[in-house]
């Protein structure tokens, strides 16, 4: 079985964002909150989630990806634990990432997670690269937890994580040459971009509706990806089909299928719900592996 990542759900109360495009808000989560809600059975849980960390290990799959339905960092306590749980594996994980809004991210919390939690990538998910204002808004970020981008960025090179930016493609980027985008992109000291196509439900929610209105013409999206042919360096073909470029010294993959609806012969990543199981699909509570 080829795995190429492991997500690990962090469970979270109310996400603290409000994405206007956010896919988890359109349903409620399925999944029981069993390795923090059920006490009683703490431990026995504890080993489930261990045994299915293991499992990942034991079937080639190198990277945690620290994510979840909501914001990862409101819940520290949960991350300690992973860490502590990791380094119980026969072989811990080291390729450790972590994808974030951005929100919480500050001295402190970045030398806990480089020195405690072990992270080594910062995966900073944004919505409009070149306007702190205007990425808060469409994030829905409370007021007291607004950041400028160009700072964060500098704190998070100062730590010296791996920077990958995130970029949800909104309509912001039509206005914005392929050439400014990357310029942009290289300026915060980014090692790596995905591009991320935004994702409907089908389900014709008010998230829906929003992309549908204010995501990425695909015009623009033609244009990003011939430019990355054109001016980057073929790197290799990833498990799930796409390429992966460099371009300017950065890292570059355009990501049209977020939530890996397509059917492959690998699986492109594995995801270990706060139910203590694990799944191949995050909308689908069908996808159950064990």
């Amino acid at each position: 079985m080829e795995i190429q990542s492991l997500s690990v759900c962090v469970p979270t109360p109310r996400c603290v964002n409000d994405c206007a495009f956010c896919v988890s808000k359109m349903n409620e989560s399925p999944y029981t909150n069993q390795i923090e809600k059920n006490k009683r059975f703490r431990d026995l849980y504890r080993k489930d989630y261990i045994k299915r960390l293991q499992f990942a290990r034991d079937n080639g799959c190198n990277t945690i990806i620290l994510t979840g339905d909501g914001e990862p960092l409101q819940n520290l306590r949960f991350l300690d634990d992973f860490s502590e749980w990791n380094e119980k594996l026969t072989s811990p994980f080291q390729w450790i990432e972590i994808q974030t809004s951005g929100v919480f991210v500050d001295d402190e919390m970045l030398r806990h997670l480089r020195n405690t939690v072990g992270v080594n990538t910062i995966s900073l998910s944004l919505s409009d690269v070149f306007d702190s204002d205007s990425n808060h808004e469409m994030n829905g970020i409370p007021e007291k937890l607004r950041f400028d981008i160009d700072e964060l960025c500098d704190e998070i090179k100062r730590y010296d994580f791996n920077l990958r930016l995130s970029l949800n493609m909104t309509d912001v980027y039509n206005g914005k040459t392929v050439e400014e985008i990357f310029q942009r992109s290289k300026e915060l000291g980014a090692n790596q971009i995905t591009f991320r196509i935004l994702y409907t439900s089908g389900l014709n929610t008010k998230e829906d509706k929003w992309i549908e209105v204010y995501s990425c013409n695909s015009e623009k999206t033609t244009l990003i990806k011939e430019y990355i042919k054109e001016h980057g360096r073929e790197l290799e073909v990833l498990p799930f089909g796409a390429t992966r470029y460099s371009v300017d010294e950065m890292s570059v993959v355009v990501d049209s299928d977020c939530m890996a609806t397509e059917v492959k012969n690998t699986i492109r990543y594995m995801v270990l719900r706060p139910d203590c199981k694990l799944y191949s699909r995050w909308d689908d509570k069908g996808s159950l592996v064990f």
